[in-house]
């Protein structure tokens, strides 16, 4: 394997081998906790633009199967392990990492001590990186790194760009794509919930002319701020129907409804982030992929209540508006990868979709 350097925007750099696609690239570097579910995350979107580094240090035990795909073409910038699996075992295995990263060319590192760098990303915050060869000296590629920007578009590079719809026979639900997972559409055609998926850019006059029993706003990657389109139809869409967020999602409900958002020091990434229900008290073992969080103090309490936070860091997890048939959390219930904890919030959804029905029949 060729000797390639990942280097950070402070300076800090690590030395490893380079697998998958052999290119050169820049994100932002972050890491998730999880010790499975290592597919499933490298083709979540909201891992667009970002150098995903794995804390456990062994990746790719399972190979790569049909089933765990997120999304058909990840936008993961590059997937960085302590050690890489070249011999997977498990009968559901179609290929291993190396063979998969290659085939979306997406490069891979390895030989590096994951968990050093998780410590400098905790103490120094997510951060730009590159991955390259090692021909050049640190300086010419501090200094290129140093020149690069990141992208802002993040979420029109993942969206969909045409409705498409998932069938069933049962309720109408609108699904906003943000960067969604497949496993949401799942959760939803399990309940018998008949889905259009629509772009990310759709007004809300679009979306009510579907005349839908609910509308789900998605994951998906970046600045919620970068969406102002989305607050303005998120506004006018609440009046009218119920509304479930998820992550993205849930910072576009309360952007819209006049809280702020900020960038975390090195977010959520993991499958083991603990979240209280704060009327019930009820702790739930959550999966989470997130760089933004809801401000606390932003809240305005007469429109939105906070219904969940984090055990760890106390941020906002969850939001009930007062006035309007709406909901939200920051983590991803649809579980894939993660715990199930929190799969009955799809359950919440399927019962206030009908009791807003019944309450708006004569309407």
């Amino acid at each position: 394997m060729k000797k390639r350097l990942l280097v950070l925007e402070d300076g800090t750099v690590f030395k490893g081998y380079g697998f998958g696609s052999p290119r050169e690239t820049i994100g932002e570097v972050v890491f998730n906790t999880g010790m499975t579910g290592y597919q499933e995350s490298i083709t979540d979107q909201s891992y667009n633009g970002q150098l995903l580094t794995f804390t456990f240090p062994l990746i790719g035990n399972a190979g790569i199967n049909r089933d765990d795909y997120e999304s058909i073409f990840p936008t993961t910038r590059a997937v960085i392990v302590k050690e890489f699996a070249r011999r997977p075992s498990n009968w559901r295995s179609q290929m291993n990492l190396d063979e998969f990263l290659k085939e979306k060319d997406i490069p891979g590192l390895t030989g590096v001590d994951t968990r050093r760098l998780t410590r400098v990303i905790r103490e120094h915050g997510a951060m730009k990186a590159i991955l390259t060869d090692d021909t050049r000296s640190i300086e010419d590629i501090t200094y290129q790194l140093s020149q690069a920007k990141l992208p802002v578009n993040q979420v029109e590079q993942v969206s969909t760009t045409r409705p498409y719809v998932s069938p069933q026979n049962g309720r109408k639900v609108v699904v906003v794509d943000y960067g969604l997972k497949h496993s949401i559409l799942h959760e939803l055609n399990k309940r018998e919930c008949h889905v259009t998926v629509l772009p990310h850019d759709t007004k809300a006059e679009t979306i009510l002319n579907l005349k839908p029993d609910g509308v789900m706003l998605t994951n998906g990657p970046g600045d919620p701020k970068d969406l102002p389109q989305a607050h303005e139809m998120v506004r006018e869409l609440q009046k009218h129907v119920p509304i479930f967020g998820i992550c993205l999602g849930h910072q576009l409900i309360a952007l819209a409804n006049g809280a702020e958002t900020y960038k975390m020091t090195f977010g959520h990434r993991g499958f083991n982030h603990p979240v209280r229900e704060i009327a019930t008290g009820k702790i739930d073992f959550t999966s989470q992929n997130h760089g933004y969080a809801v401000s606390d103090e932003s809240v305005n309490k007469e429109e939105l209540m906070i219904t969940h936070v984090e055990i760890n860091d106390g941020t906002v997890e969850g939001l009930r508006h007062r006035h309007h048939p709406v909901f939200s959390v920051q983590y991803h219930p649809d579980a894939a990868p993660g715990p199930h904890d929190g799969a009955g919030l799809f359950d919440q959804f399927i019962e206030l979709m009908d009791a807003w029905k019944v309450e708006n029949k004569d309407a």
